[in-house]
C-alpha cells in the first residue's frame, strides 16, 4: 500500500507548479500593462495619440507616481511673475526653468505630464503670468498661449457704468470697480470733447461695443476711450439733428438711453422716441419703467441691476429718476445706449402715437396706441 502511494506521487509532473508561477506572472504583468494607464487617464485624461503603447504605459507610470508633484501648488503665495520662454526653448530646458524660479517642485514631473499629454510639441515663445500657488498641471495649460498685454473688453449697450465696473475684474484689465466708478461720476479733470464738457457723470457716454484695453490702462484712460468711441461714433451731423427736435443735446442722450432699455428691436426706436417726443410736447409725464429700474438699483433680491417685472407699489418709489413722479427727462442718462437708439432720437418717426406696450405675442416687439382707451384694449388677457 506505501509503495502504491509513493508511485501515484511521483507520477505528478513537476513543470505544473512552473506552469501556474509562469502563469500568474502573465496575469500580473497584463494587470500592470493595462492597469496602469488606466489609473494614469482616470486621474490625469488620456495620454496623447502620438505615444508608442511603450511609451503610453511608461509615462503614464511616472505621471501616477509623481501625482503629488504634479497636483499640490509649489506655494500658497498668489503672487504672479512673468515668466519668458526663448523661441525653439525644449521641453526640458522650459521645465529646469521652471523649477529653478520657484514655479514647480519637480522638473521631471513636470515634463512627464506635459509629454504624456502631448503638450510637448505645442509649447510657444513668449511670456507668461504664473505663480507658485498655481499647480503644475495648470501651469503647463498656461504656457500653451502667450501672455498678451492687451485684452479683449465689451461693452453691451444699454449697460449702466455700474454693469460695466462689475465686468472689469475678470477681463484681466488692472483697473478696480471703485476706480472706474470714482471716474464715471467725477470726471472733473478729463480733458471732456465737444458736448460733454461740463458733464457732472459720464453715465450715457460710455460708448457700446467691442474694444481692445491694455492690462496696465489707468481708470482715467480706460474712461476716456469709452467716451472718445461715443465721440468718434455720433457724427456732428447727428449731434447737430438731435437738437434739431426740441431737446438738448445732452436732454437727446438721456432719452436715447431709455429706448435702449425699452426695445431690443431696432427697428421700432424710432416710433418709440415719436412717442416720447409726443408725450413731452403735450407736457405729459413718460411713465417709462427702464427709469423706474434705474432707481431701484442693484438688489440681489431680483438678482441684478434692473427688476423684472416692476411691482404697482415700484411706480412711486421716490427718485428724481422716476418718470411716473417726475414732469420731465431725468437729468442724466439711464444706461449706455448704441448708435441705433442714438439714430432713433435723431431722426423719430413722425406718428400720432402717445403709448405702446409689448405685444402678447412674447415677441419682444410693442404694439402702439394714439389714446389711453385704445392703449388699455392693447393688454394681453
Amino acid at each position: 500500500m506505501r509503495m502504491e502511494k509513493a508511485m501515484r506521487r511521483s507520477t505528478i509532473n513537476p513543470l505544473v507548479p512552473l506552469l501556474l508561477i509562469l502563469l500568474l506572472v502573465v496575469v500580473g504583468v497584463a494587470i500592470l500593462w493595462l492597469g496602469v494607464p488606466t489609473l494614469a487617464e482616470g486621474s490625469f485624461g488620456p495620454a496623447a495619440d502620438n505615444l508608442t503603447p511603450m511609451q503610453r504605459w511608461t509615462y503614464s507610470l511616472q505621471v501616477l507616481v509623481n501625482e503629488n508633484n504634479l497636483t499640490m501648488p509649489k506655494s500658497l503665495v498668489e503672487s504672479q511673475t512673468l515668466f519668458t520662454i526663448p523661441s525653439g526653448a525644449s521641453v526640458t530646458s522650459v521645465a529646469m526653468a521652471l523649477e529653478q524660479n520657484g514655479f514647480i517642485s519637480s522638473w521631471e514631473a513636470f515634463r512627464y505630464y506635459v509629454i504624456y499629454k502631448g503638450m510637448d510639441t505645442q509649447i510657444k515663445a513668449g511670456d507668461f503670468k504664473l505663480s507658485p500657488s498655481m499647480t503644475a498641471i495648470e501651469i503647463s495649460q498656461s504656457i500653451q498661449s502667450a501672455y498678451s498685454a492687451d485684452v479683449p473688453f465689451y461693452i453691451y449697450p444699454g449697460w449702466r457704468a455700474e454693469e460695466i465696473a462689475a465686468a472689469l475684474p475678470s477681463s484681466g484689465i488692472e483697473v478696480t470697480p471703485e476706480e472706474f466708478m470714482a471716474v464715471v461720476k467725477n470726471p472733473v479733470g478729463l480733458d471732456l470733447p465737444g458736448n460733454l464738457h461740463g458733464l457732472l457723470s459720464l453715465e450715457g457716454y460710455l460708448f457700446p461695443g467691442e474694444y481692445v484695453i491694455n492690462r496696465k490702462i489707468s481708470a482715467q484712460n480706460l474712461v476716456m476711450i469709452f467716451v472718445q468711441r461715443f465721440e468718434d461714433s455720433v457724427s456732428a451731423e447727428v449731434q447737430a439733428q438731435l437738437q434739431d427736435n426740441g431737446l438738448s443735446f445732452r436732454q437727446s442722450i438721456v432719452l436715447a438711453s431709455i429706448i435702449q432699455r425699452e426695445t431690443f428691436d431696432d427697428s421700432e426706436r424710432a416710433m418709440m422716441a415719436s412717442v416720447f417726443y409726443n408725450r413731452l410736447a403735450a407736457g405729459m409725464k413718460l411713465e417709462t419703467d427702464p427709469t423706474v429700474q434705474y432707481a431701484l438699483g442693484y438688489s440681489d433680491a431680483w438678482g441684478g441691476w434692473w427688476k423684472t417685472p416692476l411691482a404697482v407699489s415700484d411706480l412711486s418709489v421716490q427718485s428724481p429718476y422716476n418718470t411716473y413722479i417726475i414732469p420731465a427727462l431725468p437729468d442724466h442718462p439711464i444706461s449706455n445706449p448704441d448708435l441705433p437708439s442714438i439714430l432713433a432720437v435723431a431722426q423719430p418717426e413722425n406718428s400720432p402715437y402717445f403709448y405702446f406696450r409689448a405685444k402678447c405675442d412674447g415677441s419682444g416687439s410693442h404694439v402702439f396706441a394714439q389714446t389711453f382707451e385704445e392703449h388699455l384694449s392693447n393688454a394681453c388677457q
